[in-house]
């Protein structure tokens, strides 16, 4: 059980030890829930923390099935063979990724603002959330994290249904999970505190990560002689 989930961020991170310390390791956390959690992670690892924001493409009149997914980096994904089966039309398809880009884009200037896009190409990429419930859109931020190209992708949460072990190690490089109970209900019923994520809070957590980075490179100031 979690107090809540810079709790459970706290005691992932005692799990991810190995990755601390490393200059090729970057930490990504899911908006917004897993933001808070991957900011733990992040100050533990002395690791640099960023965001992949995730939208899964639905099929209309059905949106839980995902027919593909956009990213953060323009990534997109379709599952083209999917929309063939289905019967979903050319002008039904761009009018999902349509949505979803819109919203994506709003997301990523609400979190990202001027920063620049995340850089994953031959680093070692710790992706975080709050947990894992029916694992689907963990694999869509799996596919979409793929096609930029990382050394390693670690798939890290505080708790998951025992089935999500064989489910993410298929399409990750690591799994590592505090919590793998056999009876799982949902994600929140493993947190005291399982309280909406605000934007707010997930841009202060990014500040905050930055501010590091910033004061690293800011020049000494010396001494009046």
């Amino acid at each position: 059980m979690f107090r809540d989930r810079a709790d459970g961020g706290r005691q992932l991170a005692r799990k991810l030890t190995a990755y601390a310390n490393r200059s090729d390791v970057l930490v990504l956390g899911i908006p917004r829930g897993g933001v808070p959690v991957a900011f733990e992670v992040a100050q533990a690892l002395h690791a640099p923390l960023d965001i992949l924001l995730v939208r899964k493409l639905g099929t209309p009149g059905q949106k839980e099935l995902a027919m593909g997914a956009i990213a953060s980096g323009g990534i997109r994904i379709v599952n083209h063979e999917l929309v063939a089966e289905l019967g979903i039309s050319a002008n039904q398809l761009a009018e999902v990724i349509a949505a979803q880009e819109a919203e994506l884009h709003r997301r990523e200037q609400l979190f990202r603002g001027s920063r620049p896009d995340i850089s994953a190409q031959g680093r070692i990429i710790i992706l975080v959330d709050d947990g894992i419930a029916t694992g689907s859109s963990m694999r869509a931020a799996i596919d979409a994290l793929r096609t930029l190209q990382p050394k390693k992708i670690v798939v890290a949460v505080p708790v998951a249904p025992s089935r999500a072990d064989v489910q993410i190690k298929g399409v990750a490089d690591e799994f590592v999970c505090v919590l793998k109970p056999e009876w799982f209900f949902g994600i929140g019923q493993f947190y005291e505190d399982f309280s909406q994520t605000e934007d707010s809070e997930v841009q202060a957590l990014l500040q905050h990560a930055a501010r590091p980075v910033a004061a690293e490179r800011k020049p000494e100031k010396r001494g009046v002689a």
